[in-house]
């Protein structure tokens, strides 16, 4: 799945505990994303200013060995596509977001056999687009990132947590317990 790399990306023992262990528990931020969702995964075409404009298209690549649903992927009135990710909260950088967008581009590119320079993100919280340029160095990411995540799965054991900042923030911090070791050490040392 695609959004398996956005995942590992940001956490490989997230990207575990959701596709390998199937686990998954509801958080604020969760909850607000798939409030997002909900309205975008409506699978809908339409037309607007010369721009088609189609929902939850169902996207893969053979050769990657990807599938997974746009968000949104407008084609441009020369026909090019443009994939648009849909993302909760303020406009910033993340390079996890960036792997899932450029993933979808190469999907759409083995699927349709047309070019995807550039796609966007779009954050709901600020109503703004940051646009993703696909250069050689990001293609190459999704690449060695798809390989990394089938490595992963094909294991099927849980990497160590990241313990960091990324951890407050997750749905499932009760599930991965990030900081149970070190309490354990700590306590060992009293």
């Amino acid at each position: 799945m695609v959004s398996a790399l956005q995942h590992y990306v940001y956490c490989p023992r997230q990207c575990a505990l959701i596709h390998v262990e199937d686990a998954w528990q509801e958080n604020i931020f969760t909850m607000r994303g798939k409030r997002v969702h909900d309205r975008v995964d409506i699978p809908d075409g339409m037309l607007r200013d010369g721009i088609r404009i189609e929902r939850a298209l169902p996207i893969w690549s053979d050769s990657i060995g990807l599938v997974g649903r746009a968000d949104v992927v407008e084609f441009l009135p020369d026909g090019t596509p443009y994939p648009v990710e849909h993302k909760v909260g303020p406009r910033k950088y993340r390079a996890a977001d960036e792997v899932q967008l450029c993933a979808q581009a190469l999907c759409l590119e083995e699927m349709l056999g047309l070019p995807v320079p550039e796609g966007a993100l779009y954050y709901h919280r600020s109503r703004r687009r940051r646009l993703v340029a696909f250069g050689d160095e990001l293609r190459a990411r999704v690449i060695r990132v798809t390989s990394e995540v089938r490595a992963l799965f094909e294991m099927r054991t849980l990497p160590p947590p990241v313990t960091d900042g990324r951890c407050t923030r997750c749905s499932l911090l009760e599930i991965c317990l990030p900081y149970a070791g070190t309490l354990m050490k700590e306590e060992y040392r009293k």
